[in-house]
């Protein structure tokens, strides 16, 4: 990802607001990978100071503070929780309610696959969540968290019966292929069949806080990328 290919959706002199696509880190790991968000980021303002944090295969807004006032200001927002952040997941299946509310624990001590679990002796956790669209092979699901657990959407949506369509942890790691869902749909001849959507299938799409300075209430939203649009579009009931 080069520079000049950062999507950035707001930014002032204290904070910038960055829908990041799906494969990118937001921080280095620990392989220190050059990589990532905050890397360029710092490349192109100097100091950033990371404010949160969203799973590396998830795409969507991530926001950065430009000052040490800022940074602790939004920090203080995100540990308070009242910011606002809403997700849209392509889950499967049909939901049996059109919206509802999950509150399940989460033990968010990763296992050796790379996974967290439902436990009541985990750290509270809710999440609530309406239907926005009925697709030919899953949901488009609004979800808005209200704590920020790891994992959180993955897991709570697969406790209730509805994983993520595509998720290479909790559920399939294999695309989307029209072939799947469509009986006349045909791949040209010598052609290889090539997925609608091949990641994981969560977008950060909306983020409502304070801004550190004015004290405005100030909201974003995050354009869904090409291939999760493509993947709404396809899988749309006929």
């Amino acid at each position: 990802m080069k520079k000049k290919a950062l999507d950035i959706i707001f930014e002032d002199d204290h904070l910038v607001v960055v829908n990041k696509p799906s494969g990118l880190l937001v921080i280095p790991d620990r392989q220190q990978n050059p990589n990532n968000l905050q890397d360029l980021l710092r490349q192109k303002y100097g100091d950033i100071f990371i404010v949160h944090r969203i799973d590396r295969d998830t795409s969507g807004l991530v926001v950065f503070a430009k000052t040490k006032e800022a940074h602790a200001h939004l920090c203080q927002q995100f540990e308070a929780r009242s910011t606002k952040k809403i997700y849209w997941a392509l889950v499967k299946g049909n939901l049996r309610q059109e919206e509802g509310e999950i509150e399940a624990a989460i033990d968010t001590k990763l296992n050796s696959k790379g996974m967290v679990k439902i436990s009541d002796k985990g750290k509270a956790a809710h999440s609530s969540y309406k239907r926005l669209e009925q697709l030919s092979s899953g949901s488009l699901v609004e979800v808005q968290i209200h704590t920020g657990r790891l994992h959180q959407i993955r897991i709570h949506m697969k406790s209730i019966g509805y994983p993520l369509l595509i998720d290479p942890i909790y559920g399939e790691a294999i695309g989307v292929f029209l072939s799947d869902y469509k009986k006349n749909f045909n791949v040209k001849k010598g052609q290889e069949e090539r997925p609608v959507i091949d990641r994981l299938t969560l977008h950060a799409f909306s983020l409502t806080l304070t801004h550190p300075v004015s004290q405005e209430t100030i909201s974003f939203e995050a354009p869904l990328h090409k291939d999760f649009k493509v993947a709404i579009k396809q899988l749309k009931v006929k």
